[in-house]
């Protein structure tokens, strides 16, 4: 990434295949748009029950071919061993003020009830975002590059219960949102797995888009209230 290559939006996965999981559909959207997309992926997802680090380095450059998106960086701070430091915060928060973009996309960085309802890596991933964010708006940080202020932080992977503050419609980019989730092989259409992960991914988007009256959709939080110029376009989707 070079110093003159501004993006729209970036969104941030602990592992190789969080970002389709939670925003896919959206940064296709988006691509679609016109607007650039950026992946930054935190870990090598080495601990993933199926495949290796080399096999899902592959599938996640596959993905983001199919997204739309470029990727960033790929850090290996762990699977399953994911925490907040400052080193962290920092090597985020250049690529922030190198991408300089609008919105940020990351996990949500509160825990949840129950076993893998939230990932300890999605938690300490959605902590360290947030941190980056803030060190990369600081003119006195001793960090490479121009400070610059992200407008919006959004987080996918909500907690169970927790009610999405806004939900995206992605029923016309369904199709490829599935193609993109299946170019993890490893993680989704692997044969000794006794799950059905599309079925259950399908579910869960078809769960969000029952909430906001379309067929598929992905739901965020709001780390604060967002503000509408015209209260019409809340029912027009504009």
């Amino acid at each position: 990434m070079t110093k003159n290559q501004q993006y729209d939006i970036v969104a941030v996965g602990a592992h190789p295949d969080d970002v389709e999981v939670g925003c896919g559909g959206v940064l296709i959207d988006l691509a679609k748009r016109g607007c650039r997309c950026g992946i930054v992926i935190l870990t090598q997802g080495e601990m993933g029950t199926g495949g290796s680090a080399e096999i899902r380095s592959l599938e996640v450059e596959k993905a983001a071919e199919i997204l739309g998106a470029d990727i960033l960086a790929r850090f290996d701070w762990g699977d399953t061993k994911l925490q907040d430091s400052y080193d962290k915060r920092l090597a985020v928060a250049e690529i922030i003020r190198k991408a300089r973009p609008k919105i940020v996309l990351a996990s949500c960085p509160q825990i949840g009830h129950g076993r893998r309802q939230s990932h300890p890596d999605h938690v300490a991933a959605g902590v360290i975002v947030t941190n980056a964010i803030h060190l990369a708006s600081l003119a006195k940080v001793d960090l490479a590059g121009e400070s610059h202020l992200v407008t919006r932080t959004f987080h996918y992977f909500l907690p169970p219960g927790v009610t999405p503050d806004f939900v995206i419609d992605i029923t016309p980019h369904f199709d490829r949102w599935i193609k993109a989730l299946s170019a993890h092989q490893s993680q989704f259409l692997n044969p000794d797995k006794s799950r059905d992960y599309i079925e259950q991914l399908t579910a869960m988007a078809r769960s969000f888009g029952l909430q906001a009256r379309c067929k598929y959709g992905q739901g965020f939080g709001s780390t604060e209230p967002i503000q509408v110029g015209n209260i019409m376009n809340l029912i027009t989707g504009e």
